[in-house]
Order: structure tokens, then sequence, then C-alpha cells
């Protein structure tokens, strides 16, 4: 909801669309404090699943895609290492959450979405986080096939594509973790010539 109304106060203020756009700005203002004050968990240092939840999700990497935050805001930081410990599998993939929660309805044991991890690639390569960013889009890369395509999920264990195939959300996932990294390389060489 809050990139929703961020989305339409901009289209107002930078393209010149109609709309009510103060009304939009303190909707926008009041989701905002919401969302920090109920979605983020101080104890945890963690962004949550749900207000005044425990769980993690991967789609809160999301949150400075949108617009929310910088991907280095400490909100942000820690939601992450929150991730890493909760949702990371033993083979490095990101689950999206822990269907074991019950939160809806699914069967528990659920395979990595492709997508959650090249988000994780992004936010790695936004923070600066070079090294595990390369790591990580090297084996996801590694599970498409010899079209380059890839599925929806990874199914670790059998070490074969599972869901929807070919998925453009993990494709799309990709481009985004690829600009992520090629923008944090040409910031890095400009800074080294300029230095």
């Amino acid at each position: 909801m809050w990139a929703a109304f961020d989305c339409g106060v901009r289209a107002v203020r930078d393209h010149g669309m109609p709309g009510p756009v103060a009304l939009w700005e303190e909707l926008r203002e009041r989701l905002r404090a919401e969302i920090m004050d109920q979605g983020f968990n101080r104890e945890l240092s963690s962004f949550t699943q749900t207000y005044g939840g425990q769980e993690t999700d991967a789609a809160l990497l999301a949150l400075p895609q949108v617009g929310f935050l910088p991907y280095s805001d400490k909100h942000m930081i820690g939601t992450v290492a929150m991730m890493e410990r909760e949702l990371l599998t033993e083979d490095g993939l990101l689950l999206r959450y822990r269907t074991e929660t019950g939160v809806d309805g699914l069967e528990p044991g659920e395979h990595p979405f492709l997508a959650c991890s090249f988000w994780l690639v992004e936010q790695y390569a936004r923070t600066g986080r070079m090294a595990d960013a390369t790591v990580l889009m090297d084996m996801l890369v590694g599970f498409s096939n010899d079209l380059g395509l890839l599925s929806e999920e990874y199914a670790t264990k059998e070490r074969r594509m599972a869901g929807n195939f070919p998925q453009a959300f993990s494709h799309l996932a990709l481009v985004r973790a690829a600009d992520a990294m090629h923008n944090v390389d040409r910031l890095s060489l400009a800074a080294k010539e300029s230095s």
C-alpha cells in the first residue's frame, strides 16, 4: 500500500498526472509510521512477515526496491541478518519463508524460490557485499538450462528445477540482481578512476 501511494505521489509530482496528491502524501506517511511501528520487531532487529510477528519473509527484500528505505538502512541490515539465520538453506538458497508456521496453509517443505535468492544478490550488491553477491549469483545462474532459462523453484536435494518453467519472475529478479552488481562495479571503477 505504501508503494502504491508513493507511485501516485510521484506520478503527480514528477509527471504532472492528476490526483489528490496531498491526501496520498498524508496516507503514505501514515503508512510509513505504521509499518515502522508495527512491522519492525525491535527485539529481533528485523522487519517481520506480519505486524507484531516473529517470522521473517524474503518478500521484505522488496522494501528498498520500492524505495521505502535505503538498502543500507540499519533496519534492512538487521532484516537481512535474520533472513540469513532463519531462511538460508544449507545449500545457500533463500526460502521465501518457513511454511511450517502455517501462515498461509501451504504444506511444509516448499522448494526455494529462485527470485528470493536473486533479491538477496541485489541486496548484497547494493550494500557492498560483492563477494557474497558473486558467489550466490554464480550458483543461481548455474541452475539455468542449456537455453539459459530458469524455473520458479529449485529442488536442491534432487538437483533439478521445480515449479513453473520457464518462470518470468525468476528472470526479472536475475536482471535486477545483475543490474545491481553492474552498477556497483561501475561505481567502484569510477571511484578508483577519480582517485
